[in-house]
């Protein structure tokens, strides 16, 4: 077998280019004392090469790694939701020295320890945290630490922090508002887990609308949209099967794979019993890529744009690495239309 060719360093570029190591080391990082046309040669030469500095030592030159980690829970919906997220977080960083790692972690472990090994460790120099709850110590331990980061989500702790977030408690009221313009007397909401920001958001916002509306809720039991495609599956039939039934739905999942295929288990529930949607029961429900009429049944939609949230996350993140303000690199997304999804989209 033939020996693996070496790695090509500065000394390959100075030789290829007859310049000199620290010429060639200051044409990467764009010298402004170095001439234009040495500085394009040098850059082109690195590319030709597939040249890559080495993070080691970049580390003990700058103190940097260039490296971003994205902390996820490993029971997370990596098919769809989560790949749309990684996709606009990679967008956001073209054009950068940045890239990006993911760093898995268990929800039923210590949150932090991922966190804490990201930071002693020195690995990174930025963090994307998600599943955000209202007393979130992977904020404390980062702040404490001066480790740049962003959170997918808001806290309630009192701390300004960077963060790109969804307005949950907007998309629930204008749910129930959408629902109500239909008729309907009974609402039910499949939420987000207890314990995250998000769901009391979501909560708030839908409690208040109903409260508005002088419309009645009819409860979930036991489930959330984290919960298990039979788990949700069997919830539904159990709701329908009341009486009285909901005659409106409000589901705050919008993924179609994994975890996250609700709507799915939803319309299984709703079959199980020959329910109808639109003559038995209205659904409104999150849409953050998915074509839902490919379902074969008309649902009022919410969109969240994930690859957006994605690009705004980088942005933040790299924002808080350059000690940007704070209240830049805060970002929410409040959504104002619901539409119904069908062969014919309509406004509702």
């Amino acid at each position: 077998m033939e020996p693996r060719s070496k790695k090509p360093t500065l000394k390959t570029i100075a030789t290829a280019l007859g310049l000199g190591v620290t010429t060639v080391s200051r044409a990467l990082r764009d010298d402004d004392k170095i001439s234009a046309a040495t500085r394009k040669s040098v850059q082109d030469m690195a590319r030709k090469l597939c040249y890559h500095p080495s993070s080691a030592g970049l580390r003990l030159r700058t103190g940097k790694t260039n490296v971003l980690s994205l902390v996820l829970d490993t029971e997370e919906e990596i098919g769809s939701f989560l790949s749309q997220i990684v996709f606009g977080i990679t967008e956001g960083l073209e054009g950068t020295p940045y890239h990006l790692i993911v760093t898995p972690y268990s929800k039923h472990g210590d949150p932090v320890a991922p966190i804490r090994q990201l930071v002693e460790t020195e690995a990174v120099d930025g963090i994307i945290i998600s599943r955000i709850e209202p007393e979130d110590t992977r904020v404390n331990f980062m702040i404490e630490h001066g480790m740049p980061f962003v959170t997918h989500g808001r806290t309630h702790m009192g701390v300004e922090h960077p963060y790109v977030d969804f307005d949950n408690h907007a998309f629930a009221r204008i749910s129930v508002e959408c629902l109500a313009s239909l008729g309907c007397k009974r609402l039910a909401l499949l939420a987000p887990p207890a314990g995250l920001s998000f769901h009391d958001h979501t909560r708030r916002g839908f409690e208040e609308a109903i409260a508005g509306q002088g419309l009645e809720e009819v409860q979930f039991q036991g489930i959330s949209n984290d919960s298990s495609i039979e788990q949700i599956r069997l919830a539904v039939r159990n709701l329908m099967q009341q009486s009285p039934a909901p005659d409106g739905l409000i589901n705050s999942s919008g993924g179609v794979s994994g975890t996250g295929g609700a709507i799915l288990a939803i319309q299984a529930g709703l079959k199980d019993i020959g329910a109808v949607i639109g003559r038995d029961v209205d659904i409104v429900t999150k849409q953050l890529f998915a074509n839902l009429s490919v379902f074969g049944d008309a649902f009022y939609v919410v969109h969240e744009d994930v690859r957006e949230t994605g690009r705004c996350l980088a942005k933040a993140l790299l924002g808080s690495i350059e000690c940007k303000p704070v209240s830049e690199l805060q970002t929410l997304f409040v959504p104002t239309k619901v539409s119904l999804q069908s062969t014919t989209n309509r406004d509702a």
